[in-house]
């Protein structure tokens, strides 16, 4: 069984209470259980983690990067600015999905529009809500 990081930045850990008509209902424990279930169907070993701090995010992600794990990350404001994030996704050697419950592209706010992680992601899945982790799961599942 493949194991994978499914990994959640600033706020995600508010989930179902943090602005539900942008990022729904689910609570980040939901979402978890979510992903651990659909990562089984897959055959992929899913381990599901939310940080506020960013360092944290980066042990993770150089982690990942040793150990030669795929990632899913949505790593929600740092998406946007963090070069320590764009550092750390570099080193990556499994593959990496960005993924993210609302559009960024689609969002008022024009710094939403730039991600410093998509150059190292082999794909970015947004604006499907919750169900963009399931796809993101996939997409690892599919690239074994």
């Amino acid at each position: 069984m493949s194991r994978v990081l499914v990994l959640n930045g600033p706020n995600l850990g508010r989930l179902g209470r943090r602005q539900p008509e942008i990022y729904g209902s689910t609570t980040h424990a939901e979402l978890a259980d979510l992903c651990v279930a659909w990562g089984a169907e897959l055959g992929l070993d899913v381990e599901v983690r939310q940080t506020n701090h960013e360092g944290v995010m980066v042990d993770w992600l150089n982690e990942a990067a040793d150990d030669g794990c795929a990632v899913v990350l949505n790593a929600a404001a740092w998406t946007h600015y963090s070069y320590a994030i764009y550092d750390a996704c570099a080193q990556l050697t499994g593959p990496l999905v960005e993924v993210h419950i609302s559009e960024p592209k689609q969002r008022p706010e024009v710094f939403r529009h730039t991600s410093v992680i998509t150059p190292h992601a082999v794909q970015v899945v947004a604006g499907l809500g919750i169900d963009g982790y399931r796809v993101a799961l996939g997409v690892v599942a599919e690239r074994g």
